[in-house]
């Protein structure tokens, strides 16, 4: 296989920005299809990118014009979806989180054991981000030391209306329980919620402060804040036993303008990430034109990172410190 042709299905911010990449220049793919159930949506995207508009996403994955599946749809459609791909033979790059319920993706992980072939990809593009990247690589070689502390920080300009408090931990958290997986290449065993006030221009939604501990004793303090209003702002450090690792924060350039002198915060993730985003497309096209595996989210590390989300709710909810289970990992999920 020389070209990978994709299929999106899910037309909404998410699924578009993909789209428009995936047709723009990632190496070795081509889109061919997108689908959505707000069917002009669809078509207005396929007209601009000049592909085809299916009006089903059964149909799209079926499709033999297609090779490989992206999932962009609402959450609880991620797993079902993910199911459909693996019978068809289709490798699914599923945007987070994989599913809604642990049973949804352990039959996840048990079709794509009996397929034989790993075809879930979830869509934690930030193990794709050079500096979360460096992170993990300056841990593995043990240069400045054992890490001690990972400091997390994420915050969005503002958050839709349908984003309750609990959201924030199942869904807008999701990132940094798998980044702290990836950078510390271990499992987070224990997990602890503090909630502050509501901000009065978000009524009923709680910023989280999430504390976590990883097997080998690293505290992972995470702080999410998704109406900030000043812009997105994701930044992360590791403090190690003989120095620390830093994301830069900002774009490469500074602006000065109207009596101020500082960097410019993107509105949302788009511009943030838009080199992870484009990393992770090339590993997945490579690695299904290779048959080798790459350093994306697998369906495992799904499970892993949800099962995080389980014991974060769970401790907020009862403001109890919880033990995150720890389940056999597969021979098939090794290395």
């Amino acid at each position: 296989m020389n070209e990978v042709r994709i299929g999106v299905i899910g037309t909404g911010v998410m699924g578009t920005d993909h789209a428009r990449k995936l047709a723009g220049g990632i190496p070795g793919a081509r889109l061919t299809a997108v689908q959505d159930f707000a069917a002009d949506r669809a078509s207005a995207l396929a007209q601009e990118l000049g592909v085809l508009a299916i009006a089903e996403a059964d149909a799209l994955i079926a499709d033999a014009e297609v090779d490989a599946v992206l999932v962009c749809s609402p959450d609880g459609t991620h797993a079902a979806l993910g199911l459909k791909a693996i019978a068809a033979g289709k490798p699914v790059l599923i945007e987070k989180p994989v599913a809604a319920e642990r049973g949804e993706v352990e039959a996840l992980m048990r079709a794509e054991m009996a397929a034989g072939r790993k075809l879930v990809q979830v869509g934690y593009m930030r193990r794709f981000d050079p500096g979360y990247a460096e992170m993990r690589r300056v841990v593995a070689s043990a240069e400045v030391g054992s890490p001690l502390f990972m400091h997390c920080q994420h915050r969005n300009e503002s958050s839709p209306s349908y984003l309750t408090s609990e959201l924030i931990i199942a869904n807008s958290a999701g990132h940094e329980f798998d980044a702290a997986r990836f950078v510390l290449g271990e499992e987070i065993v224990a997990a602890t919620v503090i909630s502050p006030p509501e901000p009065r221009h978000a009524p009923g939604r709680q910023p989280q402060f999430i504390v976590l501990q990883s097997a080998s004793g690293t505290v992972v303090d995470i702080e999410v804040y998704t109406d900030a209003r000043y812009g997105y702002d994701v930044q992360a450090e590791l403090v190690c036993e003989e120095g620390t690792v830093r994301l830069r924060p900002g774009p490469p350039t500074s602006l000065r303008h109207a009596a101020r002198d500082g960097l410019v915060v993107p509105p949302d993730w788009r511009a943030r990430f838009a080199d992870a985003y484009r990393l992770q497309f090339e590993s997945w096209v490579r690695s299904i034109v290779t048959g080798q595996s790459n350093e994306g989210s697998t369906a495992w590390d799904g499970y892993m990172t949800l099962l995080v989300t389980e014991a974060c709710l769970k401790a907020w909810s009862t403001g109890n410190r919880i033990a995150v289970e720890q389940p056999e990992r597969p021979a098939f999920y090794q290395g």
